[in-house]
């Protein structure tokens, strides 16, 4: 064996090994509770659970609120992602990034920001909304609008003009411009872009909990559901496994219509507003009120108590709500997830460096392309497993020695992590692929060692996307409520927890401070995801 071939293999010891006992372990745990339930192999209890009427509308439900939210989302996205990449006006940049917020919002936020808009007293309360599956479907398009905006706005940015122009000077009509021309250039990037909210809305968890309950439930709050409320463990085992499989299978379609960038494409130049722009600008107005509505409402109403303007509910976050709602204080939840998210945050670091290490990592020999071919596919298993789905195979797996961990402080922040991974190997791994080898080789032949070679070759490229993988994991673990939901102990929630657990209880004291907690944890959360931007990473650019 040569020393190439060890030096994979020991940079991937570490992350087999946490994947192995975290991820491995936890799924195939869920598949024997779920065709295994008394010991013996029985998949007609799967089919059982599977066929039953309440499984049923779960799924439809899922696949209905997905299906509606897609195709609102990228009806509004798309003459916004128009104004915003391929128009010039003034503050173009800070409507951007304005736009962006909810994406990086906790997801229970969101759905706080919802029912305080929708509810009685909020400003469209009147509508009678609140509690309906029209509810989740405005917080699924809210927090996903910017993926099409994002996605489709970078492809239409990058389009040749030129194209559009000589069919004008034809005598096409603008709108005869966008049908033959322009939509069928953008074709790949909508597809992509539909796909990937289709797989986030189908996923979904803290914004249809919040909103929906156990009234209208899919499949992710359904496992949850059937863990806590119900204690049916073997439905919820079979739920999960039909959740892996369509998570495997959305995964795989947004993978075949991902948009790649041509190399060397120049972008379009931006063209100013004219009147021929009226719907495209009417369409981004609108939603601009839709993300500011939500927003705007949930501050007011965390300024507010008993009908008067006041900071009551921010100074009763240092206590445990009306009549002991809590466990602990906000502020001590807001301790607990900054812990957690530190510990998270290192976490998914290191493991994804050398994650990202091993998949870029050139192969020499046959051997070792198929060694690395095996390693890269095993590190991508992640991707197919949900949060919540997650999070229950560790709540069902690690209970036994030598893995009894349930206990451990470690578990939320370890199942934060590997939430987290993805990001930080997404964001890594462009970098590193990017780095000429040519460069360490001419530092070891000027006498360099290995250490002075990643010093003056590797460290001055990667220190920024370092910085913006921690970044990322800090904001995903602070807002993570689908694994945590299932794992934290009762004496030690988070944050999303606290907010969630202070929603079920009545009182206008609870709601208020539920209010504020939001405010609190979507403010900590922008902050960090606002200094990840300024990093300017470029693999960053890519959800």
């Amino acid at each position: 064996m040569n020393r190439r071939l060890l030096g994979l293999l020991a940079l991937a010891v570490v992350p087999v090994l946490v994947l192995g006992v975290f991820f491995v372990v936890p799924v195939g745990g869920m598949l024997a509770l779920g065709f295994w339930p008394d010991g013996d192999f029985a998949p007609g209890a799967v089919l059982e659970v599977l066929t039953r009427g309440r499984t049923v509308r779960v799924l439809a439900f899922t696949l209905w609120s997905a299906a509606v939210a897609t195709a609102v989302a990228v009806l509004l996205g798309l003459p916004a992602a128009y104004v915003l990449h391929r128009t010039a006006f003034p503050l173009r940049r800070v409507i951007r990034a304005a736009l962006l917020v909810p994406f990086v919002l906790p997801t229970v936020v969101v759905g706080v920001a919802f029912r305080q808009v929708l509810g009685d007293g909020g400003p469209l309360g009147f509508l009678g909304l609140d509690g309906t599956p029209t509810a989740i479907v405005l917080g699924l398009v809210f927090f996903n609008l910017a993926v099409v905006i994002r996605v489709v706005g970078g492809a239409w940015e990058g389009l040749d003009a030129r194209a559009g122009q000589a069919a004008a000077t034809l005598g096409a009509t603008p709108a005869q411009v966008f049908r033959t021309v322009t939509l069928p250039a953008l074709r790949p990037a909508i597809a992509s872009s539909a796909t990937v909210v289709f797989l986030f809305c189908a996923t979904a968890f803290g914004i249809v909990l919040t909103l929906g309950g156990s009234r209208y439930a899919t499949v992710e709050t359904e496992i949850y559901l059937l863990t806590v409320q119900v204690f049916d463990l073997p439905a919820a085992a079979a739920l999960s496994v039909l959740q892996l499989v369509v998570v495997v299978a959305l995964l795989a379609l947004a993978q075949r219509v991902r948009v790649v960038a041509p190399a060397g494409r120049t972008p379009g130049r931006a063209s100013r507003l004219t009147r021929a722009d009226g719907v495209p600008v009417a369409a981004t107005l609108l939603v601009m009120a839709f993300v500011a509505i939500p927003i705007v409402s949930l501050v007011s109403g965390s300024l507010q108590a008993e009908g008067e303007w006041s900071l009551a509910n921010y100074t009763a976050l240092g206590t445990t709500g009306d009549r002991d709602a809590l466990q602990v204080t906000v502020t001590d939840a807001l301790v607990n997830s900054l812990r957690t998210a530190v510990d998270a945050t290192w976490m998914a670091l290191g493991t994804g460096l050398l994650v990202a290490l091993v998949v870029t990592r050139r192969s020499r020999t046959p051997v070792e392309r198929r060694v690395r071919g095996l390693l890269d596919g095993f590190f991508m298993l992640p991707l197919g497993v949900s949060a919540v789905t997650l999070g229950f195979g560790l709540l069902i797996t690690l209970d036994e020695p030598p893995l009894d961990l349930r206990d451990s402080a470690l578990l939320v922040p370890v199942a934060q992590a590997l939430v987290a991974l993805p990001l930080v190997v997404r964001t890594l791994v462009p970098v590193l692929a990017g780095i000429d080898d040519r460069q360490r080789q001419a530092a070891a032949s000027l006498g360099a060692g290995p250490l002075r070679t990643v010093l003056t070759v590797d460290v001055p490229v990667l220190w920024k996307p370092m910085l913006a993988g921690a970044g990322f994991a800090f904001a995903t673990s602070l807002g993570e409520f689908g694994a945590t939901s299932f794992l934290a102990r009762e004496d030690f929630p988070t944050l999303p927890l606290v907010i969630f657990r202070l929603l079920g209880h009545p009182g206008e004291l609870n709601y208020g401070m539920a209010l504020a907690a939001s405010v609190l944890l979507a403010g900590t959360t922008a902050l960090v995801m606002l200094l990840v931007e300024r990093l300017r990473v470029p693999s960053v650019g890519a959800f």
